[in-house]
């Protein structure tokens, strides 16, 4: 097994870990205060109720170590209360006074706010470590908050840059090892026999799924959700799970083949998906071992010097309180400095050499996403962390620079994936009916949808330009350029998607000419990456985003300016500007049907949102990385709109040519005037008009319409 103890033994981190509970068992009895107890603030509090907390976990760690023998302990930590102990701090009701939140940190801290704002956000992370048994993790961490709490202890008086600086360490010090057991969970296969076997993999081979308290094992937030998820799929029967598992896998296993990426010589996969999918996931897990695969398992990235804002990467559950998550995604702003940012970078590469061995037999991730789960628009606080324009610009080179480090040993081409998508019971009521639907969805006829989406590519290959128009409403007003092509026998500019790497079917996409492509598109509402945006409008000259604005904000004071703060945080991700990757024509009739028929719309996941009409991506295309690599549609022609005039920069000036995100945003039929395409001498043939199909050849997609 790979060594990742950062040269310190288990032993020297389990006596670094008794003198840490020592000296926190101290401050608990501490009644003094040295030199801060006299101030206006309450820095005693802050200390009492962190080291209150950290104690409570240290208890369950005990009872959870590999050599306890406290089994009955074991047990009782494996409930609902327990559950509701480790979160206790940032559950909605109670976050109001919680030294997460940084409008109560400030108020009660002053200028440490911030700082010690972000030390509870990672303390809040221990639940993580303890039940993954990370006792580095968990070492380095406390070290850190005693750190902190000697600096205000001492008769010295203590400044916010003795605190920045705690924490600055803190990140450096330790991000070789950070970054290295971050991936080396998302890349190294588990051994079923070593007692280090991750708990996801326990549970989900070897737990007993009709016991419901499985779901505590985890050490993550449970809801309700995730228990009648687990219900609800325990309910189904055997044959059910096992048609659902098929379509996942073997759409894993196409894409290899659509790709025209090699399958031998791969032997893991990662799998992600949502707790309470256990049952599914077993079988899932058993259908890629008899292809020659093992199973990954990871958690999502807790720490927040290798964790990106929010964005989640391995299983996960519920949010215990997504306003938390958005108020500390910026975090990495309180130690973002040219230092950290050379070290994060050169910790990437090392830790991408270490698991070169590793890497070669990845075959890529396969995740289950979940949807259904109240929107969420966030409260913008003054008092978050932030980036400052430097930052931003520090933080966009950091990530295009690991991005290409990360292409180097994992390269674009070598590997496939696929994603699916099902409810969850915060869905509705419909919950059930929903998810039903939503297997048929999934699994409609791939030859059919072939042939009818092989008719919109043929008239779009001829066309010189595609123009999009809104209506009931919606402004889009949009031109699209498409490339001319020099051999159209054998050459096409749209994928024909089916349901291999993106599960459902139902779309044609390309990647646009940005010259000439020019306007406006406009959405009532929709559910990006993670956060709800109202009226969010975008628009485009030559290709590339110049304007943008939403709704989100209007009520309150510079609320223009916070909604575009909002759209750059969280769709432009700090770039001044992104350029249009992909422009589709989603076809699946069906699930926007079911979407209308509950009122799901805004509900869905880009996964199946992006099916449900014409959608625009901004950042890369979907060839990111794979632009010297041949593919081809069903009918044999080759797909020829694998690049733009960024990606083309890839070997001269390699920094410019990506950009390292990709976010889809869909006009809805019912918002969706006319779409239809203009031909070099100026000829137009509608493909759809008022929300409806009227292209020859696609008539059997208004049946689910009508």
């Amino acid at each position: 097994m790979l060594d990742i103890s950062n040269d310190i033994t288990r032993d020297e981190l389990l006596d670094r870990f008794e003198l840490i509970e020592e000296r926190l068992n101290e401050i608990f009895m501490d009644d003094s205060f040295g030199a801060m107890k006299s101030t206006d603030y309450h820095y005693k509090d802050f200390f009492d109720r962190e080291t209150k907390y950290i104690l409570a976990m240290i208890g369950i760690y005990k009872s959870l170590m590999v050599n306890s023998d406290t089994k009955v302990e074991r047990k009782y930590i494996y409930t609902e209360k327990i559950n509701n102990v480790l979160y206790s701090n940032v559950k909605p009701q109670n976050y109001g006074e919680s030294y997460c939140n940084p409008d109560y940190a400030e108020e009660q801290l002053g200028a440490f706010g911030p700082y010690l704002s972000y030390l509870a956000a990672e303390i809040q992370g221990l639940p993580g470590y303890i039940f993954d048994d990370k006792l580095a993790q968990v070492v380095y961490l406390l070290e850190l908050f005693l750190q902190v709490y000697c600096l205000f202890n001492s008769e010295d008086v203590v400044t916010v840059a003795n605190v920045e600086d705690a924490i600055c360490s803190y990140a450096s010090d330790y991000i070789d090892y950070f970054v290295l057991d971050s991936m080396y969970d998302r890349f190294v296969p588990q051994d079923p026999s070593a007692e280090s076997c991750s708990v996801a993999y326990d549970i989900v081979m070897n737990e007993d799924l009709s016991d419901f308290s499985y779901l505590y094992k985890y050490g993550e937030y449970i809801s309700d959700s995730e228990v009648k998820l687990a219900q609800y799929l325990n309910s189904l029967d055997e044959k059910e799970i096992i048609s659902m598992a098929e379509t996942y896998v073997q759409g894993f296993r196409r894409g290899f083949k659509t790709m025209g990426i090699p399958f031998e010589g791969k032997n893991s996969v990662w799998i992600r998906y949502h707790i309470g999918q256990e049952r599914m996931v077993r079988e899932a897990a058993k259908q890629f071992s008899e292809m020659g695969l093992k199973a990954i398992f990871s958690r999502c990235s807790i720490n927040r010097t290798v964790r990106r804002g929010v964005v989640k990467q391995g299983y996960e559950s519920t949010s215990v309180n997504k306003q938390f998550e958005f108020d500390h995604m910026n975090d990495l702003g309180i130690f973002l400095k040219s230092q950290f940012k050379d070290l994060r970078v050169q910790a990437t590469e090392k830790a991408y050499k270490q698991l070169e061995g590793y890497l070669k037999g990845f075959a890529g991730p396969a995740v289950i996403e979940t949807f259904g789960e109240e929107l969420f628009s966030p409260i913008s606080k003054e008092s978050a962390t932030s980036l400052s324009e430097q930052q931003q610009s520090e933080s966009v080179e950091m990530y295009g620079t690991m991005g290409q480090i990360g292409n180097k040993y994992l390269p674009g081409d070598s590997y496939s994936f696929t994603i699916i998508a099902y409810p969850m019971p915060d869905i509705g009521e419909d919950f059930e009916a929903i998810f039903d639907e939503t297997v048929k969805i999934n699994t409609l006829d791939n030859d059919k949808y072939i042939r009818i989406q092989q008719s919109i590519i043929d008239t779009l290959d001829v066309a010189d330009i595609v123009r999009i128009e809104g209506m009931n409403g919606n402004r889009t007003n949009m031109t699209v350029q498409l490339r001319h092509l020099e051999a159209p026998e054998k050459q096409t500019q749209f994928e024909n998607c089916t349901a291999d790497v993106n599960i459902p079917l139902g779309e044609v996409f390309t990647s646009p000419v940005l010259k000439g492509t020019n306007g406006v598109i406009n959405v009532s509402g929709a559910y990006l990456n993670g956060y709800h945006f109202k009226d969010i409008e975008i628009s485009f000259a030559d290709g590339v985003v110049k304007e943008y604005n939403c709704a989100n904000f209007l009520d309150e004071e510079d609320g223009v300016q916070k909604g575009k703060d909002y759209i750059k945080e969280n769709i432009l991700f700090y770039h001044d500007f992104l350029p249009l990757g992909e422009f589709a024509i989603g076809t699946n009739t069906f699930a926007y049907t079911m979407a209308q028929k509950y009122n799901i719309l805004e509900k869905l996941p880009i996964l199946i949102v992006e099916k449900t009409g014409p959608h625009f991506a901004v950042g890369d295309t979907c060839y990111s990385h794979m632009e010297d690599h041949a593919v081809f549609n069903p009918d044999g022609k080759e797909i020829v709109s694998r690049e733009n005039d960024f990606s083309l920069l890839r070997d001269s000036e390699p920094d410019k040519a990506y950009f390292n995100c990709h976010t889809d945003i869909t006009i809805p039929y019912n918002e969706l005037g006319r779409l239809y395409t203009v031909d070099s001498k100026g000829n137009e043939t509608d493909i759809i008009v008022n929300g409806s199909f009227v292209l020859p050849g696609t008539e059997e997609l208004n049946k689910a319409l009508d």
